[in-house]
């Protein structure tokens, strides 16, 4: 293909990329941009897994664009109806065709002489180069090529099915199958109901640790009123404003009183199941609530499955894969026609784009996170990452609503490209993620940091970054404005000096 030569590249067409793209439409729509999918359709997550009962877990009115009312009655809505409605979205905001398929970006390097990003991308036909002012990475932190995979005792024994939910045949069958599934994360907690409704004749989940889990209404049932009485967008509005009231009040009351929480949340389990079901056992984790994210259970599906008799819930650790299934530590048989592993994720930073300035590499561990968004000491560029606490879209509309203003400041001002400065203590150092996850864990020396102040301090409150990126000051002395040459021979810190305006 031609190479592209536009002012922002979006990297990745999911969630992210298909947000930031509508909203260039509407704010920016003075400059090009083009879209770089790696794979041959968009969607992005809800595109890539297919496992049975893939969904959401949270609530659609935050999940879905504000600027796009989610209307329907399913507020935990299945992945097939959020792809279509990504995809929908694309379609409505003319953006369809500004997604260029099969482009694997690989690299990124930034030329300080010609103020742009030089872009390779791996295709079917070899190796292209695009170029562009500035660069959206909204490629999330999943590695989409693999998933975490645990090497079992006794694994190559087993005479059944290995599965990981990251890459489930669509030709497997589960229709009278005895099944284990290894993890208690929302994976797990989607698979074991889904997999009992598909017609496995038992469903055990095998977890090494208890996970918080909640039941929620799979329809909101505010929503048909909100609908009934108001226009879509407003209905839309007002449900989203309401859960994520809800939701980050919640969450901090759960950090300020984390055995109440604790208390409410085994409480409304031991509701759920039948009476005397060792609720301590399997549903009160050694961790506080939302130290790890807490699993939505919608209309109780997987304590309704346990209380038939249809699945149920083991603690324990593996000793061994055996030829019928899974021996645990305790010695207990677990057999099995199919083992699912949903051991987890692989997290990358930036898409695994190998990110250089003027062809040094860039380590992106080193650097940190500019309003949880920006990367420190690298010109042009914007890495969206949403919240562990609440929808990811929360998080993401306001990285785009933000770098949209952000362009228009630099085309305002003349600038060519605009560079934050850290200047904090390394001794203040954390995760961009900091949650005990194990898969966050794992991925703890190769992501991007934050400090602890702002703005390179990542709250996961939604609040604090409506205040914080909605602010339309980019003076604020950590950014350094560019005009037209390399930073060493003209500059602009933080609208001083040469160059201000």
């Amino acid at each position: 293909m031609t190479a592209l030569d536009v002012d922002v590249l979006i990297i990745g067409s999911g969630l992210s990329g298909i947000d930031m793209a509508c909203r260039m439409t509407q704010s920016v729509p003075d400059h090009t941009f083009a879209i770089l999918e790696a794979r041959p359709a968009s969607g992005g997550t809800w595109d890539l897994f297919r496992y049975p009962g893939i969904r959401s877990d949270s609530d659609m009115y935050t999940l879905a664009f504000p600027f796009r009312p989610w209307t329907n009655p399913k507020s935990i809505a299945d992945g097939p109806a959020i792809l279509s409605y990504l995809r929908e979205t694309a379609t409505a905001y003319g953006i369809d065709d500004r997604i260029h398929y099969g482009h694997k970006v690989i690299a990124a390097d930034w030329s300080s002489e010609a103020q742009c990003w030089t872009v390779t991308a791996d295709t079917a036909d070899g190796a292209v180069e695009h170029t562009a002012r500035f660069l959206y990475l909204a490629t999330g932190y999943y590695d989409y090529d693999r998933g975490h995979v645990v090497d079992f005792p006794g694994q190559d024994d087993f005479a059944g099915t290995i599965v990981h939910p990251q890459f489930w045949p669509d030709d497997l069958d589960v229709q009278g199958k005895r099944i284990v599934v290894i993890g208690s994360g929302a994976t797990a907690v989607t698979l074991v109901p889904a997999l009992v409704t598909e017609g496995a004749t038992h469903v055990t989940m095998l977890q090494r640790s208890p996970t918080f889990m909640i039941s929620l209404p799979g329809a909101d049932p505010v929503a048909k009123a909100a609908f009934a009485v108001l226009p879509d967008r407003a209905a839309h509005r007002v449900l989203r404003a309401k859960n994520v009231g809800f939701n980050v009040g919640s969450y901090l009351f759960a950090q300020r009183f984390p055995r109440v929480t604790r208390a409410a949340l085994t409480k409304g389990v031991e509701a759920k199941l039948p009476k005397g079901y060792a609720v301590g056992r399997h549903f009160n984790p050694r961790y506080d609530p939302w130290d790890e994210r807490l699993c939505v259970v919608p209309d109780a599906d997987l304590f309704d499955a346990v209380s038939a008799g249809h699945a149920q819930i083991v603690t324990d650790t593996i000793d061994t894969f055996t030829q019928a299934g899974i021996r645990t530590s305790s010695g207990e048989e677990l057999e099995a026609d199919i083992i699912v592993t949903a051991t987890g994720l692989e997290l990358v930073p930036a898409g695994n784009i190998t990110v250089s300035i003027d062809g040094e590499a860039k380590d992106l561990h080193e650097g940190y996170v500019y309003k949880g968004l920006m990367l420190s000491g690298i010109p042009n560029i914007a890495w969206v990452v949403g919240y562990t606490n609440n929808s990811w879209t929360l998080r993401a509309d306001l990285a785009a609503k933000w770098t949209c203003r952000l362009l228009r400041h630099l085309n305002e001002g003349g600038f060519t490209s605009v560079v934050p400065r850290y200047d904090g203590n390394a001794e203040d150092d954390r995760p961009v993620i900091d949650m005990s996850s194990g898969y966050i864990q794992r991925a703890a020396g190769i992501l991007p940091k934050q400090g602890s102040r702002r703005p390179w301090v990542l709250k996961q409150n939604y609040f604090h970054d409506l205040l914080s990126m909605g602010s339309r000051r980019f003076e604020d002395g950590h950014l350094e404005f560019v005009r037209g040459a390399s930073p060493s021979k003209e500059r602009s810190v933080a609208g001083q000096t040469q160059g201000h305006h």
